[in-house]
């Protein structure tokens, strides 16, 4: 209760401006008699990150440890996600029960009032940066390589895929020998140079790797990126953000074959929040900003917490007002307020 009488204040602010004052980026905001914006509430933001692997065996997977020595391939094709982070950040939405008007008097000092598009208010007499956050676009890399350029003849002639296997396996040898051989020098026509000797062993490199395809496969990754929201108007106590699955990637909230992910936001009370009689007898005669209380955001599995920090939200704290005698003619008053919080930023004088 004492709370949302402070959150439902709307009141206009009187902060001594002149009639030339500017207005940056919110054209809507211009009032006939100020200037109109609005304080935010807090939303949280996480960008998760996953990475979707397709294994391909390889033509001789099962030949890999008898001609190459190399155990534990795989001779199935396969595909499985990985979730590689969880980026976490604020962001601001208008809070439409905390809208203000820097109202327009003469004979004072005419600040710059620089608002998102949005209208929420985030510089006084300066500019402020405004954080922006993208999501990374889906992108898929192709691993496989054409081997088949790198046969010779003999392989390709071969009457089984053992003896193919085995002649490849051959050829494989043969290259590294001679990579080994190029790098001691003792080679009869050596590369000239050192371009030239990267050059020949770039080349000897992709031969054998492209051959050992022909045993171990390759995989394909496919990369994508999901933002998940969170406006929290009051404790969260471990909801599902999202749930994951190694076999699907991102799932519905309400699907159980992936892994659930929760979230919790727990307000610390940070900021002490007047009472009904206090709130009644408040003046606003000033500038209008948050004072937000710092919550515990923690992101967990069965398995543990996989995130934990401490972060300020608008809507668990008040409002509180600058004097209107900072701005006043002569003054030279720089004012930056968080765009997520409707905190100060920055307060020069």
């Amino acid at each position: 209760m004492k709370r949302n009488l402070i959150i439902a204040l709307s009141f206009c602010m009187s902060l001594v401006v002149m009639a030339q004052t500017q207005v940056a980026e919110f054209n809507p905001g211009i009032a006939a008699n100020g200037v109109n914006y609005t304080l935010p509430k807090t939303v949280l933001k996480v960008d998760a990150s996953a990475v979707k692997v397709v294994y391909t065996p390889g033509e001789f997977a099962k030949y890999a440890e008898r001609y190459l020595h190399i155990s534990g391939v795989e001779q199935e094709p396969s595909t499985q996600w990985i979730l590689e982070s969880l980026s976490v950040y604020q962001e601001g939405v208008p809070d439409t029960s905390k809208v203000f008007t820097v109202k327009l008097k003469d004979k004072t000092v005419a600040p710059m009032v620089q608002l998102t598009p949005s209208g929420i208010l985030v510089a006084v007499n300066t500019r402020a940066d405004i954080p922006e956050h993208a999501l990374p676009e889906s992108r898929t890399t192709h691993h496989q390589l054409d081997a088949r350029q790198y046969l010779t003849e003999e392989i390709l002639s071969a009457t089984s895929t053992a003896k193919m296997a085995e002649l490849t396996a051959q050829e494989i040898l043969d290259i590294r020998e001679s990579k080994n051989a190029i790098k001691r020098g003792q080679v009869e026509s050596m590369p000239q140079d050192g371009a030239s000797l990267k050059i020949v062993l770039d080349e000897l490199n992709r031969q054998e790797e492209a051959l050992t395809q022909l045993f171990v496969g390759y995989a394909d990754t496919t990369f994508m990126a999901r933002s998940f929201t969170v406006l929290p108007a009051e404790d969260v106590d471990e909801d599902v953000l999202f749930r994951f699955s190694r076999k699907l990637g991102f799932v519905d909230a309400d699907d159980l074959a992936g892994e659930p992910y929760y979230m919790s936001v727990k307000d610390q009370r940070t900021v002490v929040l007047p009472d009904e009689r206090e709130a009644a007898k408040r003046k606003i005669e000033g500038l209008v900003y948050n004072m937000p209380s710092m919550a515990n955001v923690t992101i967990s599995t069965m398995r543990g917490t996989v995130y934990e920090q401490s972060l300020p939200f608008a809507q668990f704290g008040t409002v509180d007002v600058l004097s209107p005698t900072l701005f006043n003619k002569g003054a030279t008053t720089k004012l930056t307020m968080n765009p997520a919080t409707g905190g100060i930023a920055q307060l020069e004088q």
